[in-house]
């Protein structure tokens, strides 16, 4: 298991090598010469994001169905010469429909950061930074078509981290490193039956003979490990834009060595003013998140418990985004 776990952090590390990357004239800023605005930036925007396919007498065959996702961006950057404090607020909720079946949920996410450092020194490219980070969901997720037990709520599961560290990238335009071998991550799962299943990796609930619980399911695991993160931002042509967010973390008391990956990267391409297209993925593996399969859908076999795996989200959408500090200011 453990080669399996070295494979996986292999291949991220490789293939984010040209993140790492800093030739001179690419990513660093001369001294001196930073056209970099002080004190306070804000921005808000909201987005809908459709997609629609339709099938009239198509010998190929298809399904009718529609989707759609809702997004909401909001930040909130300070800066000064010696410090800066960057917070990020983003919320999406998308659904789809097809013709012979019911609305499923396709994405959904709350997520708050803040990001706090301050300059080592003014020779040097590291500062100290503390970071906080919480995630979330609004709706109930299913293992569909199972709608009858939800495997996912609101705080069910919860994801909070809080870390002390250095950063690399004060003079760096573009790119950041993190590593904080202090980091405090705690997992909310606020919800009886989920508990007392032990989902998410919370201790699970102990029952007697008889199936009387002895014990209810804890409902907050905590770690302590290490946190590193690599933030990439570049715009590739006129009007793309790509961000890459690579995370990887351990616990020093469970399993050290075990690695959590998240790898976020988006590609957003402004057709004008109101319309974007976007491309994302987004790559996960955590060790603590036992992925539940249907055998057999047709015959309702019983679902099988497997062991954690890694997961993959893809998302291509067009819509309207709208700048709300410009509507506002307009």
């Amino acid at each position: 298991m453990k080669s399996y776990h070295s494979l996986i952090l292999s291949i991220f590390i490789f293939s984010s090598l040209p993140v790492f990357a800093q030739p001179d004239s690419l990513f660093f800023n001369k001294k001196g010469n930073e056209n970099v605005k002080l004190g306070w930036r804000t921005k808000k925007e909201v987005g809908l994001y459709l997609n629609q396919v339709s099938f009239t007498n198509w010998n190929s065959g298809g399904t009718n169905s529609i989707s759609g996702i809702i997004t909401g961006k909001a930040s909130a950057k300070y800066k000064q010469e010696k410090m800066f404090w960057n917070s990020d607020f983003n919320i999406r909720y998308g659904l789809n429909k097809q013709e012979d079946k019911g609305l499923r949920k396709t994405d959904d996410v709350i997520e708050v950061l803040s990001n706090v450092g301050l300059e080592k020194s003014s020779e040097s490219n590291w500062f100290y930074s503390g970071r906080f980070s919480f995630n979330t969901q609004l709706a109930n997720g299913y293992n569909y078509p199972n709608r009858g037990e939800p495997i996912s709520k609101f705080l069910a599961p919860g994801y909070m981290f809080f870390g002390l560290g250095m950063e690399y990238g004060r003079h760096i335009e573009r790119m950041s490193f993190y590593a904080s071998p202090l980091t405090l991550k705690t997992t909310f799962v606020l919800d009886d039956n989920l508990a007392n299943k032990g989902a998410f990796g919370v201790a699970p609930a102990i029952y007697d003979l008889e199936g009387n619980i002895v014990r209810e399911g804890k409902r907050i695991r905590q770690e302590f490990g290490v946190l590193l993160t690599n933030q990439y931002q570049e715009e590739l042509f006129e009007n793309i834009k790509i961000n890459s967010l690579l995370r990887l973390y351990t616990d020093y008391i469970n399993s050290f060595g075990n690695v959590d990956i998240e790898w976020e990267l988006n590609i957003d391409m402004k057709v004008n003013k109101y319309v974007k297209a976007t491309l994302g993925s987004h790559l996960r593996y955590d060790n603590d998140i036992k992925i539940s399969v249907q055998r057999n859908e047709m015959t309702n076999e019983e679902i099988v418990i497997e062991g954690p795996k890694l997961q993959w989200k893809q998302i291509l959408g067009v819509g309207v985004v709208l700048d709300l500090d410009n509507i506002i200011s307009s």
